[in-house]
């Protein structure tokens, strides 16, 4: 690549970042201005104080809230991780009549929106009495089609021949799924894992649908309430909790972009 058309490369690329980066500044300025500095469209704050921080502690238990969506994220992501893993080791390794048609039939439930299966899935946690209950937020979003996806066009990359050294050795199919796949799986299973903690961290319809009061409800509950409070919301302190939240996502983004981007790519190729 020669060096103009680098300079264009990389000023689209910083422009992008820009694009895409902007609302989490202008969130995080945000935070630190007054009312009447919001109001007057200021973009940096006068002075840089921590004082929305403070209320929307004082205001609500986000603390609570956000002991909440680790221990439903992480609860999420560890289930998925538990079930995927197996029924992908099940398509892969395992041989019985119809398993492709059983896989793909899996699979098409992708194309069913979240929406559709909303209320029946209410009706099941209202029957177990799972409202107002960790259960009741984690265990419908254990079985995750593209997780089982993901994690099966992995272990197609690991030859079979494995598999039949195992059996020769006396390793039980559980005991070569333990040893053998998991450890060999790991970028895979951390983006499973990754994606799955995200994506309940950021969920906001179910928890509001399967909860009626403070005890096990989310970050993103919280920070509606804080919209709703008053009559006049106060965007400084609402901002303010919005970088409180999404501060363990960004972080996590980050630390595992690598990996990230290592298993989502690692089974397309042979």
């Amino acid at each position: 690549m020669s060096f103009p058309k680098k300079i264009v490369f990389y000023f689209l690329l910083l422009f992008s970042a820009f694009l895409l980066f902007f609302p989490v500044m202008y969130a995080f300025m945000i935070s630190f201005m007054t009312g009447g500095e919001i109001m007057q469209g200021k973009f940096f704050p006068q002075t840089f104080t921590f004082d929305n921080y403070f209320r929307v502690f004082e205001r609500l238990p986000l603390m609570k809230y956000l002991i909440n969506s680790f221990v439903v994220s992480a609860g999420v992501m560890i289930g998925q991780l538990i079930v995927c893993s197996m029924a992908a080791y099940a398509f892969v390794f395992i041989s019985f009549k119809g398993r492709d048609f059983i896989f793909f039939l899996f699979i098409s439930t992708m194309m069913i929106p979240w929406e559709a299966t909303m209320i029946p899935n209410f009706f099941t946690i209202q029957k177990l009495d799972w409202t107002n209950t960790y259960q009741g937020l984690t265990v419908p979003f254990f079985a995750l089609a593209f997780g089982t996806f993901l994690l099966r066009q992995h272990f197609k990359t690991i030859p079979k021949e494995l598999f039949e050294a195992s059996q020769i050795a006396g390793l039980s199919r559980f005991a070569f799924f333990w040893r053998v796949i998991l450890p060999v799986s790991k970028t895979s299973l951390v983006t499973l894992g990754a994606y799955g903690f995200l994506t309940t961290w950021n969920m906001y319809l179910w928890p509001l649908l399967v909860t009626n009061n403070d005890q096990v409800r989310t970050v993103q509950i919280g920070l509606k309430q804080l919209q709703s409070q008053e009559v006049a919301t106060e965007w400084g302190v609402v901002m303010a909790g919005v970088i409180v939240v999404i501060i363990p996502t960004l972080l996590l983004l980050f630390i595992g972009q690598k990996q990230l981007q290592k298993g989502l790519t690692q089974g397309a190729l042979k």
